[in-house]
């Protein structure tokens, strides 16, 4: 667990609606990266929210880093940056079917006229 000063959670956090069988296998974590949020989410929540005070000036400036003033630069703002991207951003969906249909080719319109 990194050091840090920012306050542990009163209780684990977990996200059952964006993240139903858990950060980690999620596959958008690395198992370090759901530790943080376990241990450390509600903190960061309640921070972000506004429900929790700052203690100190690592939670003030996670707070900035919510509120994109900030880059994140510890590795618990990167994962809680992370972390809000992923669950309020739209998640990407790679298809192997294109939208665009091929265009039809000359060659093949003039083929079909001189058919019929």
């Amino acid at each position: 667990m990194t050091s840090t000063s920012i306050r542990q959670g009163n209780v684990r956090f977990y996200d059952n609606v964006k993240f139903p069988r858990g950060f980690a296998k999620s596959g958008d974590f690395t198992l370090a990266e759901e530790e943080i949020l376990t241990f450390y989410g509600k903190t960061l929540l309640g921070l972000e929210s506004g429900e929790l005070e700052a203690t100190n000036d690592e939670e003030k400036r996670l707070i900035k880093v919510t509120q994109m003033e900030l880059a994140p630069e510890s590795k618990i703002e990167k994962t809680w940056f992370k972390y809000i991207t992923l669950a309020r951003g739209r998640k990407k969906f790679h298809t192997l079917n294109g939208r665009n249909k091929p265009e039809a080719s000359d060659d093949y319109v003039a083929d079909t006229l001189e058919d019929d």
